[in-house]
C-alpha cells in the first residue's frame, strides 16, 4: 500500500505516518508503529484512537478507513489523505498563513477554519453517541483538505464518556506543553471535562490570530510583553488599539480577527465553568462582533513548551461530563 513505506508525510503521536495508495485508486495516510513495541503507552493510544474515531462520522473529523494489528504487535491505521497537510505549517512554517504573499490562505480562510474546528469539537462532545474528548487539540493535529477545510485527527489521548455515566475514572492526564487548561495538570482549578478541549482550542485560535506561538520563549525577558500573545492582544483589544496583525487590510478581515481574538481570550479563562461550550463557541464566531463582550484578562498559561509533555496523577483524576453544555 505504501510502496515500502517510500513517502513519509510526517511523525504522529506515536509512530510515522507515510502516503499509500489503495487497490482502487484513492490515496491514504497510513500511521504505523513498527518499532518500540515494548512501550506500551503505544499499544494503548492506538486503541483510544481506533476505539473513539471509529465512532465518528463528521466533515470537520478526519475519516478512519482501517486499521492492521496482528499477533506481532505490528499496528497501522489507515487514514482519508489530506493533501495541504497539517495547519502548523500555515500558521508559523514554512507557508505562514498571515503572509501576503500566500493571498489562497489569508484571514477569510483562518476564520473558516477557526469555524469549522469548533463545529468538529462540538460534534465529539455533544453530536456523538458515544461523547469524546480529544485531550490534545493543536494546529499539528488539524489537517486540511485539497480544498483547505479543517479535520480533527489523533484520537491517541482521547477519552470515551459514556451517555448514562456521569465520571469517568481516569489515572493520569497527557497532552502538550502551551494546550494544556489548567485543571489537567493542577486538579486544584477543577475538573476535567469537555471545557479542557475548549481551552485548548482557544490556545489554538490565538496562534492562529498572532501567527506564532502563544508562548514566545526567544524572547528576551526585556520584552516581557512580547513572551505571552494573549496578555499582549488582550490589551490591544481592551483599550481599542490597532490590534498590530498583519494582513488585516479590510474592515471585514478585521471583524473576523476580533471575533477570533474575542472567542480565544474567552476559552482560555482559568476557571472552566467561566469557559464557553463549544456549541457557544460557534454562536459567537458566526455572530456579531459588537454582541461579544470582553472576558476578564486571562492570568494563567500553560507549563512552559516542550516537544511532548506527559502530565500524570498517582492518583485516580474524575473527568466530569456533566458541564457538557
Amino acid at each position: 500500500m505504501t510502496n515500502s513505506f517510500k513517502v513519509k508525510l510526517g511523525q504522529g503521536g506515536y509512530g510515522s505516518v507515510f502516503k499509500g495508495k489503495l487497490p482502487d485508486g484513492r490515496l491514504v495516510a497510513v500511521k504505523g508503529l513498527f518499532s518500540n513495541l515494548e512501550s506500551n503507552n503505544s499499544g494503548v493510544e492506538f486503541i483510544n484512537e481506533v476505539a473513539s474515531i471509529s465512532r465518528t462520522s463528521h466533515v470537520n473529523i478526519v475519516t478512519l478507513l482501517g486499521f492492521c494489528f496482528d499477533k506481532r504487535n505490528k499496528r497501522a491505521l489507515i487514514y482519508e489523505f489530506m493533501p495541504n497537510g497539517s495547519l502548523e505549517k500555515y500558521i508559523y512554517g514554512e507557508k505562514k498563513a498571515t503572509s501576503e504573499s500566500d493571498p489562497a490562505f489569508g484571514w477569510e480562510t483562518l476564520y473558516q477554519l477557526a469555524i469549522e474546528i469548533a463545529r468538529g469539537l462540538e460534534y465529539l462532545h455533544r453530536g456523538c453517541t458515544t461523547r469524546i474528548l480529544h485531550f490534545d487539540i493543536k494546529p499539528h493535529k488539524i489537517l486540511l483538505d485539497e480544498d483547505f477545510h479543517a479535520k480533527i485527527s489523533d484520537f491517541g489521548l482521547a477519552r470515551l464518556c459514556l451517555e448514562k455515566e456521569s465520571f469517568i475514572s481516569m489515572s493520569g492526564a497527557r497532552g502538550t506543553a502551551g494546550y494544556i487548561a489548567p485543571e489537567v495538570f493542577n486538579r486544584n482549578f477543577g475538573v476535567v471535562s469537555s471545557k479542557s478541549d475548549v481551552y485548548s482550542y482557544g490556545m489554538m485560535v490565538l496562534e492562529m490570530v498572532g501567527g506564532r506561538k502563544n508562548i514566545d520563549v526567544k524572547v528576551g525577558v526585556d520584552h516581557p510583553s512580547q513572551l505571552y500573545f494573549p496578555h499582549m492582544i488582550y490589551d490591544r483589544i481592551k483599550l481599542n488599539r490597532d490590534l498590530g496583525l498583519h494582513g488585516i487590510v479590510t474592515e471585514e478581515r478585521e471583524l473576523a480577527a476580533k471575533k477570533m481574538i474575542i472567542v480565544g481570550l474567552w476559552c482560555i479563562q482559568t476557571n472552566p465553568l467561566s469557559r464557553p461550550s463549544m456549541s457557544k463557541v460557534l454562536e459567537m464566531l458566526e455572530g456579531s462582533v459588537e454582541a461579544l463582550e470582553i472576558p476578564p484578562k486571562p492570568f494563567l498559561s500553560s507549563p512552559p513548551r516542550s516537544p511532548q509533555l506527559s502530565i500524570s496523577s498517582s492518583t485516580s483524576a474524575q473527568i466530569s461530563v456533566s458541564t457538557m453544555k
